[in-house]
């Protein structure tokens, strides 16, 4: 879909509600909908002859929004010299929030079929290693399970945990029985890193020649190592089987992961 040179046509979005900036800077671009992951925001992929491509991002503005957050911390990344897209504009408007970036070479792991599953699996560990590294004192986004567990019981309470979409192995939980499970099952944090927060394969860039950047980055956080191993696991057996976890924990350096953590992480990543 092209845009005119007046107002862009956004699939997906009233542009009624795009402020007239964004507007103006967006008008001449091809507009095309990203639909791998989880989130709740819409996403587009904007390109245009002689213009560097660049990412939109789009959700309903309020209290569990996560674009505000991700400006800030994606933010935080360049700052530190890790590899992320740079924000450029970030607005609201129309009762809606708008973060446009700039687009990362390559693909997500998921998608990246001109890569090797082993390739990409080890892209993955080497792109958690590199972050978990991080000093943590110098993280200022705290998302230790005190922090996660009153936001996970929030968006209990606010209908925003989708019981349809458990794991076959918390099918027959509800969201009210799944969270006293981890209010009771709570595990010792004594393994803190700055972690991604959500470390599965969409949300990891690369190329054939390498990892090329982190997105998605709304829940990055100081929080346990398993954070970050539970989650990438799950989705790596998902998207291509156990032979895939053994290399990517392998390449992590994990020779025995603990089974309750990794049991606890992904039953918490339920809530959002």
């Amino acid at each position: 879909m092209t845009t005119t040179a007046d107002q862009p046509e956004t699939p997906g979005i009233d542009p009624a509600v795009l402020p007239a900036g964004l507007a103006r800077r967006l008008a001449g671009y091809d507009w095309e909908g990203v639909d791998i992951g989880c989130s709740s925001a819409d996403v587009f992929l904007l390109r245009a002859a002689g213009r560097p491509n660049v990412v939109l991002k789009s959700e309903i503005a309020g209290a569990f929004s996560e674009l505000p957050a991700e400006v800030e911390r994606l933010s935080w990344l360049r700052r530190e010299g890790l590899a992320s897209p740079t924000p450029i504009v970030f607005e609201t408007g129309g009762g809606r929030h708008f973060l446009l970036m700039s687009a990362l070479f390559g693909s997500d792991l998921a998608r990246a079929d001109d890569i090797p599953v082993l390739a990409r699996v080890e892209f993955a560990a080497s792109a958690l290693r590199t972050l978990h590294a991080q000093p943590v004192a110098g993280c200022p986004f705290d998302h230790r399970l005190e922090n996660r567990l009153r936001l996970a019981e929030a968006r209990m309470r606010a209908g925003l945990v989708d019981e349809d979409d458990f794991d076959d192995d918390n099918r027959d939980a509800g969201a009210q029985e799944l969270f006293a499970w981890l209010t009771a099952n709570r595990p010792q944090e004594t393994d803190i890193v700055v972690t991604h927060g959500d470390a599965s394969m969409p949300n990891f860039m690369a190329t054939a020649e390498g990892f090329s950047g982190y997105i998605d980055c709304g829940r990055l956080g100081v929080a346990d190592r398993y954070q970050d191993i539970a989650i990438a696991v799950s989705s790596i057996q998902s998207n291509f089987g156990a032979e895939a976890v053994a290399g990517f924990l392998k390449s992590y350096g994990l020779s025995a992961p603990d089974a309750a953590r990794m049991r606890y992480y992904r039953t918490l990543d339920e809530f959002f």
